[in-house]
């Protein structure tokens, strides 16, 4: 099973983003719940080509509600 590390990002607030690790792709579009927030994503990049079972992704996120 592939393993996402997704490095993450949030402009909208004074939030230092991170890094974590899913079991699926996200996508534009979808939501993210992340320490009991839910994000919405609005951008998805892929940082460099998949290493064996691991992706590498940088995630541009909305916060929804808190």
């Amino acid at each position: 099973m592939p393993t996402y590390k997704i490095s993450y990002v949030v402009p909208d607030k004074k939030h230092p983003g991170g890094i974590i690790n899913l079991d699926y792709c996200p996508v534009r579009g979808e939501t993210l719940e992340i320490g009991g927030v839910t994000y919405a994503i609005q951008e998805v990049i892929e940082l460099m080509p998949p290493q064996g079972l691991f992706h590498y992704l940088h995630v541009t996120c909305e916060t929804l509600e808190e």
